[in-house]
C-alpha cells in the first residue's frame, strides 16, 4: 500500500468563503492553481485548516468535487476523514469516493481522550475499512490526547495500509523516537511548519503545511533542499519564512493563513464562527513581514 508517494510538501488547503459566509468556489480554483504553480507535491482537502468542522455534508462534497475537477490529476490529493466516533468514521470511509484520492488523513479521536489501546483499536478499524492508504494525524493541542511514539510504531508494524503519521505534537524528540523504531517504508511527516527542517534532518519525509499555502515555492524548495541534504539552502529559506509562520498561528488557524491569502489577493479572509479573524496586531505584523 505504500506505493503512493507523499514525500515532500503537502498543503492543507483552506475553504475560501465569501463575505456572506458561502463557499467561494472561484477563489478555491485560484488557490489550487497557485499551489500547483508553486510546485507543491500534493494537496490535502477537508483537513482542520479547511474548516471541515463547520461545513455541511453537501458543502464538503462540493468542495471536494471542485478541487478534484480543478486539479485535473496534475498532483495527488489526500482527503481528511476523521472523528471521535469510530463507527461513524468507518462508515464515512466506506462511503467515500476513493478513486480521485491517493490517501486518507485521519485525525486521532478528539474530546473522548481514549487510552493508547483505544487509539490503536480506532485505527485498526479504520485500516480494515479503507481501500486507501492511511496517514495517522497526531495533533494533541486539538485532540487533548497524544499518540505515544510506541503506539504509532505499533500501528505502522501491524497494518500495511497505515503508511505515515502527520506529527503535530510539537516535539522533535517524539518524531525521532518514531523514526528510530519505525518500519523502513513508513513515513514521518511534519505537521508543524517551523519544525519541518529539523524533522527532515532527523529522517522525516516532508510536511503537510499551512504556510506553504501562501508561499508554496519558497517552502517546497526548502523541503526539497532539506530532503537532498542541501542544508545551507534549506536553512536560508527556513529562516526567511520563520517569522511569518509564527504570526500565522499567533491568533488561531486558519484565520492567520486566510488573512495572508487575502493580502496576496488569492482568497478572502472570512472564517466561520466560532472562529474569527486574527486581531489587528497580528494583521499588521503579517502585512509588514509579507511586504518585505
Amino acid at each position: 500500500m505504500s506505493n503512493v508517494n507523499l514525500r515532500g510538501t503537502g498543503v492543507a488547503i483552506v475553504t475560501p468563503f465569501k463575505k456572506n459566509g458561502n463557499v467561494d468556489y472561484d477563489a478555491l480554483k485560484k488557490l489550487v492553481n497557485h499551489l500547483i504553480k508553486g510546485k507543491v507535491e500534493y494537496l490535502v482537502v477537508m483537513g482542520t485548516t479547511g474548516e471541515s468542522a463547520t461545513l455541511t455534508k453537501e458543502e464538503k462534497q462540493s468542495v471536494m468535487d471542485c478541487v478534484v475537477k480543478e486539479t485535473k490529476k496534475r498532483i495527488p490529493l489526500v482527503i481528511g476523514i476523521g472523528g471521535n466516533d469510530t463507527a461513524d468514521v468507518v462508515k464515512q470511509i466506506k462511503k467515500a469516493d476513493s478513486k480521485n484520492f491517493s490517501a486518507i488523513l485521519s485525525v486521532s479521536p478528539y474530546y473522548n481522550k481514549p487510552s493508547q489501546e483505544g487509539i490503536y483499536q480506532h485505527y485498526k478499524q479504520i485500516s480494515k475499512a479503507s481501500k486507501l492508504p492511511i496517514i495517522v494525524y497526531n495533533v494533541p493541542a486539538r485532540t487533548a490526547s497524544n499518540i505515544a511514539p510506541e503506539t504509532t510504531v505499533r500501528l505502522a508494524k501491524d497494518f500495511k495500509k497505515i503508511i505515515a503519521v502527520k506529527e503535530a505534537s510539537g516535539s522533535v524528540e517524539q518524531c525521532m523516537k518514531i523514526i528510530k523504531n519505525k518500519p523502513k517504508d513508513f513515513m514521518v511527516i511534519s505537521g508543524d511548519d517551523n519544525l519541518t527542517l529539523p524533522i527532515i534532518a532527523s529522517g522525516g519525509e516532508g510536511v503537510i503545511s499551512v504556510v506553504a499555502q501562501a508561499f508554496p515555492k519558497d517552502f517546497s524548495d526548502m523541503v526539497r533542499a532539506a530532503l537532498k541534504n542541501d542544508l545551507d539552502k534549506a536553512r536560508k529559506l527556513h529562516y526567511k519564512i520563520m517569522d511569518i509562520t509564527d504570526q500565522l498561528f499567533a491568533d488561531g488557524n486558519p484565520g492567520g493563513i486566510k488573512h495572508a491569502l487575502s493580502i496576496l489577493k488569492i482568497t478572502g479572509a472570512t472564517v466561520r464562527l466560532p472562529l474569527v479573524e486574527p486581531n489587528e496586531k497580528v494583521k499588521q505584523k503579517l502585512k509588514e513581514l509579507m511586504s518585505r
